[in-house]
Order: C-alpha cells, then structure tokens, then sequence
C-alpha cells in the first residue's frame, strides 16, 4: 500500500479521490489553507494541484478532519452502537473513545463483547476501554464486579484500547490494594488510563495523578484547571444531555490550548438527532467567542495525541482519510463525511445500512426484582427535619438542603409541596435493596416517574409523591424489561422500553428518538422543571462518586465524606 501512497502522491498514478478547491484547517498551524486535497485507499497522499478518479468540488466548503469524541459512553444515546452511529457519523464524528461501563456494570464483560461486535461493522472507529470502575464504589448494588484481577485477565487484549475512567478517585488516593492492581495491570499493558476527578487538587491530585492517569472530564473551575494541566493532565470540555461544560472554553489560551479535548461522556438520542454531536459543541463554542481552528483543533488533533492515534487527526500526508467537509466554521453542518477514505455520509444523512443490528440474548432481560407494593415507598423520619437532595441544572453535583416535613400516619407527606420521594430499588439480584430519600426542587407532580439508566450501578431509581404509583412504575419496568416510566395517579402508564441492558434500544433511531421525546414532554407537563433534562437528570442522582448527596441502594450517601448518612437531620 505505501507504493500507491507515494505513487498518488508524486503524480504517477492517479488519487482515488480529490476534494478539489477545498480550504481546509491546517490544525497544526491553526490556519486556513488551500488546495487540492489528495486520496488514495485509505489515506491522505497530497494537498496541492492534483486531479483524481472521482473528483468533489469542494469551493465554498470547508475540509476538517474528522471529529474525534475523547469520552462517551454509547449507552446514554439509549442507541445500539449501529444507530448511534448513523446519527453521529454524518454529523462529522470519525471515532470515538468509548467507555461501556454502564452495560458492563449491568452485563459484566459480556456488556463489552457487545458493543465491540455491534461497532465491528459500523463506518466509526470505537476505542474501547475496560470499565476501571464495576461498580464505581463498593457500596452500592451493581450486576456485575471487576475486581483487579479482572482487570489483570482483560486489559490485556487487543479489544481494550485503554481502561476507562477512573472514578474511584479516594480509592487511587488512599492506595488501595486492588485499585493498584487495575492500575498496574493497564501500565503493565501499555493502555492509557482516563481519569475522573471531581475538584480534587492539592496533594490529593498529586496522588491521583501517581496512577498513571492522563485526562479528566469533570472540571468546573479556572484555577481547578490551571492545576490539571500544569500538571500534565488532558482536560475533557464536555458538551452532553446532562452535562455541560463548555463554558470552561474561556480558559483556554494559546499557551495551554493544546492540552483541551472536547467530548459528550452522555448524550441521548433526542439531542443527537435534533442538536448534533462534537458538530454542536463546536457551532456553540464558536458562538462563545473561541477561534473555529483552535476549537476544531481540540477536537481532533489534540484527542489524537493525547490518546496516541498515530496518523489521526489532521490533514497531511499518510495521514487517515477521515474528513468532514462543512459549510463554513460557523454552523459546522457536514456535506460529506469520509471514512477511510470512503464516502459515508453527505448532507447529514448516513450511506451506510444499520438495519442488521446484533442482538445477543446476555444483554436481554436484565430486570430482576420482586413485586413491588405501596408500602415499600413509607419513609419513615424520627423529628421534623431532614436531609434532601438538590440539584441544578446543566450538572451532575447535587447538594444537601434541610427541609421541614410531616409525617402522617407514620410515612412522610409531600403531596402540595416542592419536596418529593426518591428511592433506588435494586434490580440485578433480587437483593430487596431499596434506598429511600427526599429530593427537593425537581418540580414533578402527581405520580411517579422512573428509570432503569442510574449512574453508574444502573438500578431502578423512581420519583414521586404517591406510593402507589411509585409501586407501579417499578413492576411496569420490570414487565418492560427496562427503560423509562411515567405512572399519573390516576393510574394511567406511559413508556419507553429500553431492552437492551435496560439501558439501550434495539430498535431505529428514529422511531426511539420519537417516543422518548414524547415521554419526554409528558415528565414537563407533569411539572418537571424545563431547565433540567428530565428523565437523564435523575439517572445521576445515585452516582456516588459525584458530590454531594447521593442515594444508592443501600441507602444515602454523603460523598465528601464517603461515607452513609442518617436522613434525619
């Protein structure tokens, strides 16, 4: 192949393809340039004067290469792998490092088999990384354990690219014994370790970085910032469902621009298809004031370098033939997408078939619980205080607020107030687990509402100010075999079914993206505050690795002291 590379080059033979006339992002040099862009198999060969089998006009249009998404984890796209991406792939996304660790934590390593032969016959490069934290800590109920020796048997193969965030941040701080060995065991592989390090700074970040760890996702301050990257970390700006955080875009100078990745981490269905992927992070990063090349250049040769993808990421000679041709730098709307040097999708939509979906039986019924009644949902509080969970919008920190309530009859009220049930009903192995607390602020009124996606263990987590309907929402789920619920008192039923891992659709794309938006609309008629997102905002509020009050199966959970909590306050 390099003969034909080098031939194409020179002139001798001919390039398979030229995108003629382009201007193009020399990311290098963080400049617009010109000319004839030259491609032979799977390869860049020339920019220049060149003339080529199939030839694209590229005048007026603007040639980047591909986008590269530097932390996401499938699953929240609620999309098998195949659909996931036949929205992201014409929207200009080429690769993706791919964590599963939300199937892995309800499947185990079956979860991960999974994605990796979904992905194998897809136009996206999916780089896997072995889920580091199954469960995230161990104090919560998941369907699957990664213990180090785990991590010792699996990193080692060809199919894990790098192991996944490492969310266990006090457990990499304290040295614990089998975090060390999941650490050991990736250095001992050559595989990158992707980081997860909620405001930690100090001694504490010099320790977490004493892991090997190269990135982290979940920065929220200037000075937060600064400290990671002198100290040699990669920083994630991330743009999910969820997850916001873009606006730390303001930080980045020319002196440290280098070190900025962009990534979604979740991103559901609705939003791709609507909003786009890294395309829309770029379009609201531009409006926010950053240079298009430097903002195209975070997401591509900077995620390329800093997970070594050699080849990747610019546009040069030998280098892959991953590009995006775009209207201008400040829409970022794809008119053709090249993958390997082949077209695969042009003016948004995909030119390859995903209706052949793979579909093993280990990723199917993972819904395990008993019957659930009304009675199971009393919360029963010693005083007239106590503690409830908060959470603003755009994030996935939620804080602690202490409320004035009543009890009736020996179970907390909050029918006619702002306050509301939440409850974490374990669903992997019948453990009768359930974790009740306040929530305060969410806005939903009359039933219950839940869902099988619960960061980062993915057990039932359900809403509510009715008993009954919390009851009803959870064995709805369980008949559905997992996905998303809402139950008005009136006992009327809404849902969404999420059959694979209680996480994922089997189904199209488009049609999934239609029903959740309407399951969707129904949760902000029920009261829901618009500015939160529904259904995925709740799926976070048991991540206990996420300050600051969280409820997991077996209880609350006060993370800044890592530890369980009374309600009572």
């Amino acid at each position: 192949m390099i003969e034909k590379y080098i031939n194409a080059a020179s002139g001798k033979t001919q390039a398979d393809v030229v995108l003629k006339n382009a201007s193009y992002a020399d990311v290098f040099c963080g400049v617009i340039r010109k000319g004839d862009i030259a491609v032979a198999g799977d390869k860049i060969v020339g920019i220049g004067n060149y003339s080529g089998r199939e030839e694209i006009d590229c005048s007026g249009l603007t040639v980047l290469p591909g986008y590269i998404d530097g932390h996401v984890h499938i699953e929240s796209s609620q999309l098998s792998p195949e659909e996931f991406a036949s929205l992201i792939v014409p929207r200009g996304t080429t690769a993706i490092i791919a964590d599963p660790h939300e199937i892995t934590n309800v499947c185990g390593t079956a979860g991960c088999d999974y994605i990796l032969k979904a992905s194998a016959n897809i136009p996206l490069d999916v780089k896997l990384q072995l889920p580091s934290c199954v469960p995230a800590t161990p104090f919560e109920t998941s369907g699957a354990v990664l213990g180090g020796k785990d991590v010792e048997e699996n990193i080692v193969k060809d199919e894990f690219f790098g192991l996944g965030e490492f969310m266990n941040y006090p457990g990499v701080i304290n040295a614990d014994p089998d975090v060390l060995k999941k650490l050991e065991a990736a250095h001992a592989a050559g595989k990158i370790i992707d980081g997860h390090a909620p405001a930690v700074g100090g001694n504490a970040l010099n320790a977490y970085l004493c892991g090997g760890i190269v990135t982290d996702h979940e920065c929220n301050s200037e000075d937060e910032i600064a400290e990671k990257i002198s100290k040699g970390m990669y920083v994630h700006i991330r743009h999910g469902s969820s997850t916001h955080n873009l606006s730390n875009a303001k930080y980045i100078t020319p002196s440290n621009m280098r070190r900025f990745l962009v990534c979604t981490d979740d991103r559901h269905a609705a939003d791709l298809k609507d909003k786009g992927h890294i395309d829309d992070a770029l379009r609201k990063l531009v409006e926010g004031g950053l240079d298009p090349v430097v903002a195209v250049t975070c997401a591509t040769l900077n995620a390329a370098e800093c997970y070594g993808l050699k080849f990747r990421g610019a546009i040069a000679p030998f280098y892959l033939a991953d590009l995006t041709v775009v209207d201008n730098l400040k829409n970022f709307n794809a008119k053709y997408v090249f993958k390997d040097g082949k077209l695969v999708a042009k003016d948004g939509k995909p030119l390859f078939d995903t209706s052949s979906r793979y579909l093993p039986k280990d990723v199917l019924n993972t819904v395990h619980i008993k019957n659930l009644v009304p009675d199971d949902f009393i919360l029963k509080i010693n005083g007239n205080k106590a503690k409830a969970m908060t959470i603003e919008a755009g994030g996935v920190v939620t804080g602690c607020e202490i409320v004035e309530v009543k009890n009736v009859g020996g179970d907390v009220a909050v029918k006619g107030t702002d306050i509301l049930k939440l409850a974490v009903v374990e669903r992997h192995k019948m453990t009768g687990n359930i974790g009740r607390g306040l929530f305060k602020g969410y806005g939903f009124k009359g039933g219950a509402m839940g869902i099988t996606i619960a960061h980062d263990s993915h057990n039932i987590i359900l809403l509510g100010d009715d008993n009954a309907a919390m009851a009803k929402a959870g064995n709805v789920l369980k008949e559905i075999g997992g996905g998303m619920v809402i139950v008005e008192s009136s006992g009327k039923v809404h849902s969404l079914t999420l059959d694979i891992g209680g996480l994922m659709s089997s189904r199209d794309a488009e049609s999934l993206q239609r029903d959740s938006k309407a399951i969707i609309e129904r949760a902000y008629a029920m009261g829901v505050d618009r500015r939160l997102e529904a259904f995925m905002s709740l799926a976070f509020l048991s991540l206990a690795v996420i300050p600051k009050l969280k409820l997991v199966d077996k209880g609350l959970f006060d993370v800044e002291k890592f530890a369980f909590t009374n309600i009572e306050a």
